[in-house]
């Protein structure tokens, strides 16, 4: 484990949190959900090293062990930050997986710093091409009233809220699917981050529109969701994704809820491998 550092110009540079497996492997790095680190991968990192694989993770800043500024939580700033993590490591042909939230980050990423470092990109639960349901984006799955109450939630109980978002998390049809052990474990890790940090990345994710950033993923891409996820919708995620960039393959698990990597890490893990190995 190491730190990196993030620059963005005059005393505005930040550690990040960095867990590299290192060796010859080709690289595939992890970007995980909200409110997690990148400890939320513990199922993949060992499976993905077992096949060969150079296997990095990182705590996005506000996050985890990385440190937590008060500016910077915009996807403009977080894909800054992926280039950074992918620079100081020196990282070429690499395949981008981003859980959730951070499939925005592969998105933006794209846009501003191109696919010269990337071979493939994976969207695993994720949020593009834009959750916020508006006038022009009716599939949208987030409404207002939802995402209000949110916000609420995070602001008057964090630590209530973090408990219920976790459980949700990993439920279906209102039943947890996982052992109360791994919920347990995602709510610590949601119980690092910082509060401010919390709350403005909840609204960059909720807010920020992916679809003209999918018009510049000229890469091979997979797209992995749960069919059961109440907490990012396939239908109006997923689904749409795979439909915005032709060509690409998907994979949706049956039975899965958003924490598919947990839940049904096996299948998760296959898809994944498979992929990368095409």
């Amino acid at each position: 484990m190491s730190e990196i550092t993030a620059h963005h110009g005059l005393l505005t540079d930040i550690d990040l949190h960095v867990d590299d497996t290192g060796g010859p492997g080709r690289p595939v790095v992890l970007i995980h959900g909200w409110p997690l680190s990148g400890e939320s991968w513990a199922h993949q990192v060992p499976a993905l090293e077992g096949a060969g694989y150079r296997v990095v993770t990182y705590d996005r800043r506000g996050f985890g062990r990385s440190d937590k500024p008060r500016t910077g939580y915009d996807y403009d700033t977080f894909a800054d930050d992926l280039h950074a993590v992918l620079e100081a490591r020196g990282l070429r042909d690499v395949t981008l997986v981003g859980f959730s939230m951070g499939g925005g980050e592969v998105a933006r990423y794209l846009t501003r710093h191109g696919a010269d470092r990337v071979r493939s990109v994976v969207f695993a639960a994720a949020v593009p091409p834009y959750l916020a349901q508006t006038d022009d984006n009716s599939e949208g799955p987030l409404d207002a009233d939802t995402a209000a109450g949110m916000e609420k939630g995070l602001k008057d109980d964090e630590k209530a809220f973090y408990h219920q978002f976790t459980t949700d998390f990993f439920s279906v049809d209102g039943t947890l699917v996982v052992p109360p052990a791994e919920q347990a474990e995602a709510e610590r890790l949601a119980n690092q981050a910082d509060h401010h940090a919390a709350l403005k990345a909840m609204e960059a994710f909720a807010t920020t529109d992916f679809r003209d950033d999918l018009r510049n993923v000229s890469v091979p891409a997979l797209i992995l969701h749960g069919d059961s996820d109440a907490t990012v919708p396939f239908e109006g995620s997923g689904k749409r994704t795979h439909a915005a960039l032709p060509g690409s393959e998907l994979h949706v698990v049956a039975g899965a809820p958003h924490g598919l990597n947990v839940s049904h890490a096996d299948e998760f893990n296959r898809a994944l491998v498979d992929f990368l190995e095409r």
